[in-house]
């Protein structure tokens, strides 16, 4: 019997995560893409790479540092993922660096918009930048000179900042100093002499302009860099007296002085002001990297506001549910008589999600409204629905959770909004995250009271339902309206959890379901009749539920899984996954959704989740997996997953090695995107709509 957990059988997380990206600076390459929307790829990919550093590099480092000898689930120390790591991302930034400036920025002159060094503007751009300069960047600059009376500055994580090189004329000496580019000033300054979108970044202003910081001084040279820290947050819950004021604290410590753990900068950066900067930062060469473009990329975001449609997605108009509109009380009603799914961002998040608890903040019959908010908009219309019905008298819960990363500062602003507004405000169940979607309405209908229930695989976020791919789930079955109840006084009280009839929780029971689910698949499947599981979901990496898969596997069960991001189950080996195939797919949308299905000898069930197949979610976060019962909607949820398995254009198939082969329509076969036919299908709805 071969062991199913040796550690050839597993792919390097931070391998399968750099890999992800990789699919991610493909989307920047393909130019049946916008400009704009490639361009936005390019930024993600930059961002994405800050957040695995912050996180996963910082994670790793600290272990090797620490002498820690945990191995990863493929074998590999602390120390020898670093070193791949690193072999793996600098191929990759140099594909970055050419789509930017080789195949993006040449594009971008055509349509007008071009980025320009100061010594090659005219008179005119040059006496308005120096203007700008004296009057809105001067007042607000703090170069901080090394010496005897000043350490080396405390740089601000993922800030960008500007080494000068200083010869100081009557001291007969050179010095050092550092000065971070504020960035409350736009980063891309646009010149108003010139047609279209002339720009020039911010810290070339200063750089021109140095003369007037220093001086005196004979400036010798003006270099570019950036410091990346470790940003993961651990608080000590059982020390903690107030949750709320040690992330806060931590929030701070995060910005300013975790442990470096990257250095980035422009070429032709000084070796001896390297060495220094490096002995300050208590870095090596092997946290340098080095790029030919712009530095803190995400700061050309707002590229993306510029009025040029055609460089953009084309708008489309999102499936609204008729049911659910009319009077007050029609989406109640149409709850009451039937299940529905919605599938954003294909159906309309506002009329839907939102008009269900806009409603309920002001029907008089609505008593109680309870909901678990994980990430939400900064200016979120739900918490603003929320504390309308705290104001109408409702009894209103919102569990927020402070531990969501880089989204607690955000969260935390919001809690005290909520419970200004008479909310009742829960910040957390004691080492756990709470990430599972839920909203909870009780409403008096004649005698009774009546409960509704909303469950979803994605956020309460107005914002991210625009562009992820979720399912959402409205009920009023009394039974799933017990579960939540049930589920509500175990977050809020912190009791021992009940059997729930319908829910799955984690980090109670759903680790166990997903391990019944598959161990029944393998029973009922027979070569006549053989198993199926059929999973979309973001992640699969589980050092136990991969080896469970692989013994479905051998068992003859076929296995179709569509992971977006990292999965450390090696697809096709012989005589362990050869009947698993695994395809991830990128596109306009980030899909989000995870939807399950097991045969089950042919009484199929359908099952969705706001949990992925990792670690962290079924041992670690509050999680719910559900059951949809209604054939009608099981055929919808099929549909959505027979539909991603067809494209052949934006999936990539894992290969046994751990590579990634982008597919490609077969000779004589139409190219099919998913997402594009599901954009198609509202077309279609609406057409049939309006005759």
């Amino acid at each position: 019997m071969k062991n199913l957990k040796d550690y050839k059988y597993f792919i390097n997380r931070e391998i399968s995560l750099i890999d992800f990206n990789e699919r991610v600076l493909h989307e920047a390459m393909d130019e049946r893409h916008p400009l704009l929307e490639r361009m936005k790829f390019c930024i993600i990919f930059s961002s994405n790479i800050d957040e695995f550093f912050m996180i996963r590099v910082a994670g790793l480092k600290e272990q090797a540092d620490s002498n820690i000898a945990e191995l990863s689930y493929d074998g590999k120390t602390p120390k020898e993922q670093l070193i791949e790591i690193r072999r793996k991302l600098i191929p990759l930034f140099d594909l970055h660096r050419q789509i930017l400036m080789e195949d993006i920025y040449p594009k971008f002159k055509e349509h007008h918009i071009e980025f320009h060094q100061y010594n090659e503007l005219d008179k005119a751009d040059k006496a308005f930048l120096d203007d700008y300069f004296d009057k809105y960047v001067f007042p607000v600059l703090t170069p901080l000179s090394f010496g005897p009376a000043n350490p080396f500055p405390n740089l601000i994580n993922c800030s960008l900042n500007i080494a000068f090189i200083l010869y100081d004329n009557i001291k007969k000496s050179q010095i050092y100093s550092f000065l971070q580019v504020p960035n409350f000033l736009p980063r891309l300054v646009k010149l108003p002499n010139r047609e279209g979108y002339h720009y020039i970044l911010f810290e070339e202003i200063i750089k021109a302009n140095a003369f007037k910081i220093f001086p005196g001084m004979q400036i010798l040279g003006a270099y570019n860099f950036r410091v990346t820290r470790d940003a993961d947050i651990e608080i000590a819950e059982d020390e903690a007296e107030d949750l709320l004021h040690e992330i806060s604290e931590h929030i701070r410590e995060r910005r300013w002085g975790m442990q470096p753990v990257r250095l980035e900068l422009n070429p032709n950066f000084p070796n001896e002001l390297l060495d220094f900067i490096l002995e300050y930062l208590g870095l090596s060469e092997e946290d340098v990297y080095v790029y030919s473009r712009p530095l803190n990329l995400p700061d050309f975001m707002v590229l993306l506001r510029l009025d040029l449609p055609a460089l953009k997605d084309q708008p489309f108009t999102t499936r609204i549910i008729k049911e659910f509109q009319g009077d007050n009380g029609a989406i109640f009603e149409a709850i009451s008589q039937k299940d529905y799914l919605v599938h954003h961002p294909y159906d309309s998040f506002s009329n839907s999600v939102l008009r269900f608890l806009n409603i309920a903040s002001t029907d008089p019959d609505v008593l109680l409204i309870k909901i678990t908010l994980y990430r939400t908009d900064s200016n979120s219309p739900i918490l603003e629905a929320l504390k309308l019905a705290a104001e109408n008298g409702k009894s209103v819960t919102a569990f927020v959770e402070l531990k969501a990363r880089f989204d607690e500062e955000n969260n935390i602003v919001w809690a005290k909004k909520l419970e200004k507004s008479g909310v009742h405000v829960v910040y957390g169940v004691p080492h756990l995250k709470t990430h599972c979607k839920i909203a909870y309405i009780v409403r008096k209908e004649q005698d009774i009271f009546r409960t509704y229930v909303h469950l979803s695989t994605g956020n309460y976020n107005q914002t991210t339902a625009r562009i992820y791919t979720d399912i959402g789930f409205f009920t009023s079955n009394p039974e799933f309206g017990k579960d939540a109840a049930l589920l509500f006084n175990f977050l809020t009280s912190y009791s021992h959890p009940s059997e729930w009839k319908h829910f799955s929780v984690a980090p109670i029971n759903l680790y166990q379901k997903i391990n019944y689910l598959i161990d029944r698949e393998i029973e009922k499947s027979t070569p006549d009749n053989p198993g199926l599981i059929f999973a979309k979901m973001n992640q699969l990496a589980h050092r136990e539920l991969i080896p469970k898969l692989y013994q479905a596997s051998i068992a003859g069960v076929k296995i179709q899984l569509i992971v977006r991001g990292v999965c450390c189950l090696r697809p096709g080996l012989p005589e362990i996954s050869e009947n698993i195939e695994v395809r991830s797919i990128l596109g306009r949308f980030l899909e989000h959704s995870r939807i399950f299905y097991f045969k089950n000898g042919g009484d199929g069930e359908f099952y969705l989740s706001s949990a992925d197949w990792m670690s962290r979610n079924l041992h670690n976060r509050i999680e719910v997996m559900f059951p949809i019962y209604q054939k009608n909607l099981q055929n919808t949820l099929f549909n959505i997953l027979n539909t991603n398995w067809r494209d052949n254009t934006k999936s990539w198939r894992l290969n046994p090695d751990g590579t990634y082969t982008k597919l490609k329509p077969a000779e004589g076969e139409e190219p099919f995107i998913a997402q594009e036919k599901f954009l198609e299908e509202i077309q279609i709805c609406q057409n049939k709509s309006k005759k």
